[in-house]
């Protein structure tokens, strides 16, 4: 695994209530996961993208990913939080990104999301997001 990929499953994996998780460079309109074998194709990337333009009609409408339809719990322009019935997912913006956690059934929604906002302000309230465009120019 790659420093990227390390970094999710120390912060996020480790914790047994994600299951998995993807750090989306917004700008390439790629994605980082762990684990490794976790895919989110560029249909997924520009859904996820999309979904901070407008938090009124996610809420409203959800949304629909990896063919299943997720139901709004929260949406705002740093967070969304949605569920279906197999699980979850949480999704929080920084400047340049955004990470992806995934939960499913059996796993608690509130250390998700909570792992997955602590990373996520991590990256808003220290130098990391400059960090982070270090590892991934050391990785192209």
């Amino acid at each position: 695994m790659n420093q990227i990929q390390n970094l999710l499953y120390d912060s996020l994996i480790k914790t047994q209530h994600v299951e998995a998780a993807a750090l989306i460079r917004i700008k390439e309109g790629i994605a980082f996961t762990s684990p490794p074998r976790f895919n989110v194709p560029a249909q997924i990337i520009q859904t996820v993208v999309d979904a901070f333009k407008n938090p009124s009609a996610i809420r409203k409408e959800g949304l629909h990913v990896w063919d299943r339809s997720y139901q709004c719990v929260r949406a705002d322009k740093n967070s969304i939080y949605a569920k279906c019935e197999e699980g979850g997912l949480v999704l929080v913006k920084t400047k340049s990104n955004i990470l992806l956690a995934t939960y499913r059934e059996g796993m608690y929604p509130s250390v998700c999301v909570e792992a997955a906002e602590k990373l996520g302000s991590s990256f808003l309230f220290y130098p990391r997001e400059h960090i982070f465009s270090s590892l991934l120019l050391q990785l192209s």
